[in-house]
């Protein structure tokens, strides 16, 4: 549970008890260590990230350890996931051929990211990790750095900053606004929007359902026992909502991944 949800629970709070709504907000995002370990601290969210990791090597070691030509039921889930991240996703955005080789790095940051939203909604765990900036950015950071790399690998030194400016002498007066424009775009707001994408859609997603989790309990209490059911069928509705949300939001973070590489491997004209 969220510091919010434990409090409101904890204490007891309902409507027309004298007690004020504990709102939601940025201490919600906020946890305690629960371990300190050589001077880290381990919070919830870290926790959560680790056994996240955890969770997909081990799925995908179950699925495709001992992989067979008849696949069973948990090869075949394995099977359709990456299939549907190689053909729907990295074959679409770089071609088969330029493709094939970062299909093994996209496969696993969608289903890491995935299993990262999936916190949310899941008992005990009640926390979606990407809320916290600091994972979406760090994320984004390894599709940056590949993406630097790889242009100026594939077009070098010189060309690799045309393909970054925008450098197109047919464009005349106006080129010198738009390489501005575009270096800004390129090496400032690119990163920058990658990883906020994922970590508002989050942090939204998460701050909505505290609200109408915490307002069912809150108003659990005479004549707001009505609308607490209200609250509650919102709570479900929400839910449902978020999970469509996890796995898009997956998605495209990796479909913009393949996108920026696209770029890079891209003929400069």
């Amino acid at each position: 549970m969220s510091p919010d949800q434990t409090l409101a629970f904890e204490t007891d709070c309902h409507i027309f008890d004298g007690c004020g709504f504990p709102a939601p907000g940025l201490h919600s995002f906020t946890f305690e260590p629960i371990a300190t370990i050589g001077g880290f601290e381990f919070t919830k969210p870290v926790l959560l990230a680790l056994l996240g990791t955890v969770v997909v090597m081990v799925f995908f070691w179950a699925a495709f350890g001992k992989a067979k030509i008849v696949p069973g039921k948990l090869q075949m889930i394995g099977e359709a996931g990456y299939d549907f991240v190689r053909r729907g996703v990295v074959y679409e955005a770089l071609g088969k051929k330029e493709g094939d080789k970062y299909v093994p790095l996209m496969v696993s940051l969608f289903f890491f990211i995935w299993m990262m939203n999936l916190w949310s909604v899941i008992p005990l765990a009640q926390f979606p990790v990407t809320s916290i900036i600091a994972f979406p950015a760090g994320l984004a950071a390894i599709v940056y750095i590949l993406w630097v790399s790889l242009t100026f690998k594939k077009h070098g030194f010189v060309g690799g900053w045309k393909n970054i400016t925008g450098y197109d002498k047919s464009l005349g007066p106006v080129l010198p606004l738009v390489m501005v424009l575009e270096t800004f775009s390129n090496l400032l707001i690119r990163p920058f929007t990658h990883a906020v994408r994922l970590f508002a859609n989050m942090f939204a997603g998460h701050i909505l359902l505290l609200i109408f989790t915490i307002a069912s309990w809150y108003l659990l209490n005479g004549i707001g026992i009505a609308y607490a059911s209200v609250s509650f069928v919102m709570v479900i509705l929400l839910t449902m909502f978020e999970l469509f949300i996890q796995a898009l939001q997956a998605y495209v973070f990796v479909l913009l991944a393949c996108t920026y590489i696209q770029g890079a491997l891209a003929e400069h004209h």
